[in-house]
């Protein structure tokens, strides 16, 4: 008996989708991206001193795919104060445009929308599977922004014995 079907499949076409142009505007993206963020700190700190807050702090938490913002409070030394009603310039890319936008935020939105960033820069997918959450304090006397992060994971342990 002859067999005239193939009996292996057609191999695919080679790819259409050049992935080196599609990492290489992706990295651009990102540079100018995390060079806004100085002048985006320096805006924020001007702001909350100009306001009489000396420290923010920020608390988030998420697992099994979804993440948020727990809490955001405004503090003068010990005292915690309401954030003020100011609004400060941001700049920011959008996705379908290559120039920078400048935005009009309260200092409250300055402060989510840092902390995301920051998040996505350093522990990104902190929302997934287990999860993670923690505490930023943006320190306007400082002009510092510290993160306390604290990942969850599932473990397991094997003992063996024989008796």
């Amino acid at each position: 008996m002859t067999q005239t079907e193939p009996t292996l499949a057609a191999p695919l076409r080679p790819s259409t989708v050049d992935f080196g142009a599609i990492l290489a505007a992706h990295a651009e993206r990102t540079a100018r991206t995390l060079a806004l963020r100085p002048g985006n700190k320096d805006r924020l700190f001007d702001g909350l001193m100009a306001a009489g807050i000396t420290h923010v702090t920020v608390t988030f938490d998420g697992a099994g795919d979804s993440g948020q913002i727990e809490s955001i409070g405004a503090w003068a030394g010990e005292t915690a104060v309401d954030f003020p009603a100011t609004e400060i310039p941001y700049a920011a890319l959008t996705w379908d445009d290559p120039e920078v936008e400048m935005r009009s935020l309260s200092l409250e939105d300055v402060v989510e929308q840092l902390t995301y960033d920051f998040l996505s820069d350093t522990h990104g997918g902190w929302e997934n599977n287990d999860g993670a959450y923690g505490e930023f304090c943006f320190d306007a006397a400082a002009r510092c922004i510290h993160l306390e992060f604290n990942e969850r994971f599932t473990s397991s342990e094997l003992t063996t014995h024989d008796f």
